[in-house]
């Protein structure tokens, strides 16, 4: 079959003929319908061989969607046929974070090698899919695969980060987000649906304030060395009761520290590097950062059931899997304005 490699350490990803794979006990074997890009693929392709914890080649993609193709033996609960999400972030299943289905904060994972798909382990980026368990499927029903596998992440980890603050979010409120690319314009979306806040967005290319617009911000700003203080004057001098950076960077986080209220809450989601610094006269009182990691499989579930609700509109740009690499150098490049989705 073809698959989209990252092959060795400071490459570009490549197609590559692969075996097809066969389900062992307990896998299930998917063709694949769609598959996302995401930043954090740039990020792995960035890293350094010591930064590695997984050997190359690495079939790319850790969103996806398919159709259940073939079962292994003991493997029960999906039919062939069906249409199903693949729930990205593995773990071991029985630790203490497991067993409450939060397997993106598993224990044991690094100590057992234990990868997500297209992070470690074969991904999405071709034509067929092995997964590990049928506990790391959630049915797809009628939802249509391609605005839909950006959900998997670019929904599932905004939707965690943002369901933290919603206690604060009341009427009255208002919620920030920097960066209105493939995370950043969802996170406008579940914003609107879950809150009554106020919703302003940052970012740096005028394209995607206009798509934060399309989709739900009551303000889109340049984020520029005047968008704090233009947030002040929003909110009354108050500042912002949720931040939420979708990009990371240095200047972003400082940024988000600045936007922030008294007992604001500041989510760093973005992996560009940055940090915030926090310690008393830092940042506004009570000022609680935070930095999650993806999100729970019953949480896949709630953000798919938005979408069956038609609460979310997630822009997509489509490609080919013979048009991937192409369509990776537009993401390194800014370009892809949304998600960019592999169509096998």
């Amino acid at each position: 079959m073809k698959a989209l490699q990252y092959q060795h350490v400071g490459g570009a990803p490549t197609l590559a003929t692969v075996p097809d794979p066969e389900p062992g006990p307990g896998q299930v074997l998917l063709k694949v319908t769609a598959a996302g890009a995401c930043h954090s693929d740039i990020a792995v392709m960035s890293m350094t061989a010591d930064q590695l914890t997984f050997p190359l080649p690495l079939t790319l993609g850790h969103e996806g969607v398919g159709t259940v193709a073939a079962l292994g033996d003991g493997a029960s609960g999906v039919a062939v046929g069906e249409s199903v999400a693949v729930y990205g972030p593995w773990g071991c299943g029985v630790c203490h974070s497991c067993a409450q289905g939060k397997e993106n904060y598993c224990l044991r994972a690094a100590k057992e090698g234990i990868h997500p798909p297209g992070l470690g382990e074969p991904g999405a980026m071709a034509e067929y899919l092995l997964v590990d368990d049928v506990r790391h499927l959630v049915p797809l029903g009628d939802l249509d695969p391609v605005s839909t596998v950006p959900l998997t992440d670019a929904g599932l980890t905004p939707y965690h980060a943002i369901k933290i603050s919603v206690p604060k979010l009341v009427a009255g409120t208002t919620a920030v987000v920097i960066g209105t690319g493939g995370l950043g314009h969802v996170a406008i979306q579940l914003l609107r649906a879950m809150t009554p806040s106020r919703v302003i967005a940052l970012d740096v290319v005028e394209e995607k304030l206009e798509l934060a617009r399309r989709v739900g911000a009551h303000e889109a700003l340049l984020s520029d060395t005047k968008a704090a203080e233009r947030i002040r004057e929003l909110t009354g001098g108050r500042g912002a009761e949720a931040v939420f950076d979708f990009v990371g960077v240095p200047p972003t986080t400082a940024l988000a520290g600045q936007c922030a209220g008294i007992e604001a809450d500041v989510t760093l989601v973005g992996i560009g590097g940055g940090s915030l610094p926090v310690g008393f006269g830092i940042l506004p009182y009570e000022t609680t950062v935070r930095s999650p990691y993806w999100g729970s499989r019953s949480e896949l579930e709630e953000v798919l059931d938005l979408a069956r609700q038609g609460m979310l509109d997630i822009h997509v740009e489509q490609f080919s899997l013979d048009e991937a690499p192409r369509a990776y150098q537009l993401l390194h490049d800014g370009k892809i304005n949304g998600r960019a989705v592999v169509v096998p």
